[in-house]
Formats: C-alpha cells, sequence, structure tokens
C-alpha cells in the first residue's frame, strides 16, 4: 500500500524523538481526512509525549488517554503499525504520568518519571 509521504516522515521523527513534527506531519494528514481517528490518535499520543517532555503533566494525561481511546478501533494492526507493540506504551505512559502533579518548571522534568522508549516500525511493506 502506498502510504501519505508524511506517514513515512512520522516514523522517522518519531524515532528520533521529534514528536513536534509528528504533530505537524499527522495533523496536516488529519486535516484532509478529519475522519481518519488512526491519525486523530497518533497524533494525540506524540502531542502527548512532547507536553509531557516540557514539564506539561496536566495536559498529557488527557491526550494519552485520548490516543488510548481513539486507537481502539484500529487493533491489532493498521496502516502497517502493530498497534500491539503501541498499546503497552501507552498504558505504561498512563501508569506513569504522575496524578497528583500538574506541571514542573522545564529545569525539573529531568525529575519527572520516565517515559518507557518506544520505536515504530512500519511492517509489511
Amino acid at each position: 500500500m502506498d502510504y501519505p509521504i508524511e506517514y513515512y516522515e512520522f516514523f522517522v521523527s518519531f524515532n528520533e524523538g521529534d514528536y513536534y513534527t509528528c504533530h505537524d506531519l499527522l495533523e496536516e494528514m488529519w486535516l484532509i481526512d478529519r475522519d481518519n481517528l488512526f491519525l486523530k490518535g497518533l497524533l494525540q499520543m506524540s502531542v502527548a509525549i512532547y507536553h509531557y517532555e516540557y514539564g506539561n503533566v496536566k495536559g498529557a494525561r488527557p491526550m494519552m488517554a485520548t490516543a488510548h481511546r481513539y486507537l481502539q478501533a484500529y487493533r491489532p494492526k493498521f496502516w502497517g503499525l502493530d498497534l500491539e507493540k503501541v498499546y503497552p506504551f501507552i498504558e505504561q505512559c498512563l501508569a506513569l504520568f504522575p496524578q497528583d502533579i500538574d506541571s514542573v518548571p522545564f529545569e525539573q522534568v529531568g525529575e519527572l518519571p520516565k517515559l518507557p522508549q518506544l520505536f515504530l516500525y512500519l511492517e509489511g511493506v
């Protein structure tokens, strides 16, 4: 299957930890296909990680929970992405996000629980 070039670029950006670029790439595709909750779920997951890495825990929690909800219908695999490898990551993040902290200054981000690492791979291409 041929995917939009932005989708391929999303994998590269995500694996490099450039979640801001992930947001831009996914949003570009999602704006063309607003009913695509798969793209919206990946977008929410990327934005959640971005918020968390900058100390905005309050912003990260609902975004990751929404990603969890949106991607559910696309399990186990969609557009070459094995969501059974993504779901444990999302659930670990949701468990790690502190519930009693809304935000920390950027200088203190390193004191937050460290998120697990996730590398995304396009399978069956």
